[in-house]
């Protein structure tokens, strides 16, 4: 059974014109370069491509991932999938029901879990459950019932009656989970769930979700941690900026990532000239610059830094800092975009 479908996903931003001395107006992205850049159209208007013809088949019960760095598309396709975003183009259906000619039915029939942890600090735990029950309809009674037994399921009974502010940063997240499934919805998402997180909240987060997972829930997770990529999902969708790059399960992606260890070697300047003789070693495959970074693909693994120190040297540049990454989905990312996750 299909949980979500998109076909032809599109999402432009118009910019307004500069303002003197500063960057575009209305961008609605970070810093230069955190996304797409800005494209010129027909009479002068610029525009922001943040989603490029997204094709998506997600099936019920599936934990699905969307995984690419800040300003890829991914808060935009989430925005896009729980009507907090209209599409410019294409289709999305979400639980059976359509994003955009029936968006209050999409509504009943997911929970979303924002990036940052949002509860109504004036009301305790419990009550921020029973009061979000009210927007679908759900009695004080039930609710309370339905409260109590989530608040069990994630170890926050004893949690129950104190202020939120009272709570960690983990369990501040497992409470909005908590409120994103008091209506008991078909799917959830989850926006960078575990962003600001230390590793032992990030790790506990992880048990929760993997524990909804085993209930036959369909969970989509939008995230830029490789590793937790790599850990939850079923399946995961590589995105950069707008356009899918891969798709299909971690254990498949990771066996696409290129052959041989992948080195990358902080040089002193521009590292073009020191590529082209490194390229010319036995055992590489690939090399290439990259501003002052040059990158190599080798199937001698780090046996090859020495040699490739010298080529650089005999190049005129001098090497400032060293990284090997065995195959992984982070060589596949790169390898696919030509930058780094992070």
């Amino acid at each position: 059974m299909t949980a979500i479908y998109t076909e032809g996903l599109r999402k432009v931003y118009p910019l307004a014109a500069p303002k003197r001395g500063g960057r575009p107006a209305g961008t609605p992205f970070g810093p230069p370069g955190a996304a797409a850049p800005p494209v010129a159209v027909p009479g002068g208007v610029r525009e922001l491509v943040a989603l490029e013809g997204l094709d998506l088949h997600i099936q019920a019960g599936e934990f699905f991932g969307l995984l690419g760095p800040n300003g890829a598309g991914k808060t935009t396709t989430i925005g896009i999938l729980t009507t907090r975003v209209l599409a410019s183009a294409g289709r999305a259906t979400v639980a059976g029901a359509d994003v955009i000619n029936d968006p209050v039915a999409v509504r009943r029939r997911i929970g979303v879990v924002p990036q940052r942890a949002n509860p109504d600090r004036g009301l305790n735990v419990i009550e921020n459950l029973i009061f979000h029950s009210a927007y679908f309809g759900i009695g004080r009674a039930e609710a309370t019932t339905r409260a109590t037994a989530l608040l069990e399921q994630f170890g926050m009974g004893e949690k129950a009656a104190e202020k939120v502010d009272a709570l960690s940063g983990g369990q501040q997240q497992r409470l909005m989970i908590a409120r994103a499934l008091i209506h008991q919805p078909d799917v959830l998402f989850l926006d960078e769930p575990t962003v600001g997180l230390d590793p032992a909240a990030r790790l506990a987060l992880w048990d929760v979700l993997r524990a909804l997972h085993r209930q036959g829930r369909t969970i989509v997770m939008t995230t830029h941690y490789m590793e937790e990529a790599d850990q939850l999902c079923d399946r995961l969708a590589i995105i950069d900026r707008g356009k899918l790059l891969a798709l299909d399960t971690t254990t498949a992606l990771k066996a696409k990532a290129p052959g041989g260890t992948l080195i990358d070697l902080d040089l002193d300047g521009p590292a073009a000239a020191a590529a082209t003789a490194v390229a010319a070693l036995p055992n590489v495959s690939k090399a290439e610059g990259i501003g002052a970074t040059l990158r190599i693909q080798s199937s001698a693994g780090g046996r090859i830094i020495s040699a490739a120190i010298e080529a650089v040297e005999g190049a005129g540049r001098h090497v400032k800092n060293i990284t090997l990454k065995e195959p992984s989905l982070e060589t596949l990312f790169i390898e696919l975009t030509g930058r780094k996750l992070g």
